[in-house]
């Protein structure tokens, strides 16, 4: 009985794991199975399997790292080190060398939750919005000897935001229309909400879900820009009051000091400046792109929410989760059959192209009408000479009659269908309508004649 019930509960066991292998999987084993990350279309690199996204110029991420750390290194070893027993309190100098770590990795961090996260990339589709397609039969292309009707749909179209109408475009790339204030990067390849602009030297664009993480790490490497130069200016000072020299003797003394200045401030003319630009442009609620690319066209704000409202937006509205799982399993989707996309110019050529195609077999119908009544003519007075040769002469108005020589002669039946006839492509061939009369029919008719 015992062994019953483990036998049971093993192949519980099994089951649980075979369904945990199909799982979300579609039925592939999960060492097939491929995740997002692996199979995404935009030009980003991954790590840790996914959970870190960054951009094709990721690289650069080092060179910022090495332009924050080296300085802090540089401004601990040979300045705040000196500065531990400065104070009265004899301790207290620490707090200058424990205050320049603390925030050069607050910096950090906030360099990283910039450029490792996704800064709100919208997914693409695989094919194009089907509420928004038109069909146009009177537009047709011809697919394989059948007319296939064009699909169409428009580039642009309206939406509301606030209560006036905004247009967005359709993105041929990752076939969406993009939202407003979306923009496409080139440098990504992929569309992204709130697009900003892309920082080459955070290795990311910049958008809705990171911009408030790249406006803290500006803000705080101008703080901490503005920390070292102050300190090493007041060692400056320190090392002038002990030797009761000039400033040059202090400098001599201390050239580290000299040289963290002057890259304080010259960094301070790029983050300061960087940070100046970005209060000026949450206080009016606009982006780089809006900025730079209508700044001339003096459209109304749509967004604009006010001074307090816009700062609120940005620093106290919850971060929306991203649109992308990265580390989720591809599942594939069949490939639906693609209608072509006519354009304005193609239809032109298309409908000229019939147009041409028409009086191409307009003009080679007539010339079979020719060809068919001449034969017809021919072979009938050849049978009347030799009919003639051969037997008793009939009455010439009978026979007139029947062949109709002379100005009543038409050919009704061979000009009503001669129009039907066209050129077999694939046979190279010319296929006519099986209601046309053929020659024998006319020789037969002609024989019964003769017979009377």
């Amino acid at each position: 009985m015992e062994g019953y019930f483990t036998d049971k509960r093993k192949g519980r066991k099994r089951r649980r794991r075979r369904r945990w292998r199909r799982g979300g999987t579609g039925g592939i084993s999960l060492s097939m199975a491929k995740r997002v990350y692996q199979d995404w279309k935009g030009s980003n690199n991954f790590i840790l399997g996914g959970r870190l996204i960054f951009g094709p110029d990721g690289r650069t991420l080092l060179v910022t790292f090495s332009l924050i750390v080296v300085p802090v290194i540089i401004f601990c070893i040979f300045v705040a080190r000196h500065l531990r027993h400065q104070f009265s309190s004899h301790n207290a100098g620490y707090a200058i060398l424990v205050v320049a770590i603390v925030f050069t990795i607050y910096v950090l961090v906030l360099l990283l939750l910039t450029s490792a996260r996704d800064p709100g990339i919208i997914p693409r589709n695989s094919h194009p919005p089907e509420e928004d397609i038109r069909y146009d039969s009177s537009l047709s292309v011809e697919i394989g000897g059948r007319q296939t009707p064009t699909l169409q749909f428009p580039r642009t179209k309206d939406v509301i935001v606030n209560g006036i109408p905004v247009k967005v475009k359709y993105c041929d790339t990752c076939m969406l229309y993009r939202p407003p204030r979306c923009s496409h990067c080139s440098i990504c390849n992929n569309c992204v909400e709130r697009f900003d602009h892309h920082c080459p030297w955070v290795g990311q664009c910049i958008g809705l879900r990171n911009y408030r993480y790249f406006f803290m790490f500006v803000s705080s490497s101008t703080l901490l820009c503005i920390y070292v130069f102050a300190i090493s200016a007041f060692y400056i000072k320190v090392l002038m009051d002990d030797d009761q020299g000039t400033v040059w003797k202090a400098m001599k003394k201390s050239p580290a000091s000299i040289i963290l200045m002057a890259y304080c401030f010259i960094s301070l003319w790029f983050v300061g400046g960087l940070t100046g630009f970005h209060l000026y442009l949450m206080g009016t609620n606009q982006t780089t792109y809006e900025n730079f690319r209508y700044r001339s066209d003096n459209r109304v704000n749509v967004h604009d929410r006010g001074c307090f409202g816009n700062f609120f937006e940005v620093f106290c509205t919850e971060i929306k989760p991203s649109k992308n799982n990265f580390r989720a399993f591809v599942r594939e989707e069949v490939q639906r059959p693609t209608l072509p996309v006519m354009r304005a110019t193609d239809i032109e050529d298309r409908s000229m192209d019939r147009r041409a195609k028409v009086e191409d077999d307009l003009d080679i119908g007539e010339d079979l009408l020719k060809i068919s009544q001449r034969r017809n003519i021919e072979e009938l007075e050849e049978d009347i000479r030799s009919r003639g040769s051969s037997g008793p002469p009939h009455n010439t108005s009978e026979v007139d009659s029947y062949i109709g020589i002379g100005s009543d002669f038409r050919a009704p039946t061979i000009r009503s269908e001669a129009r039907h006839s066209s050129w077999d492509r694939r046979s190279g061939s010319w296929d006519t309508g099986t209601e046309v009369p053929s020659i024998p029919t006319v020789t037969e008719q002609r024989g019964n004649v003769a017979q009377n």
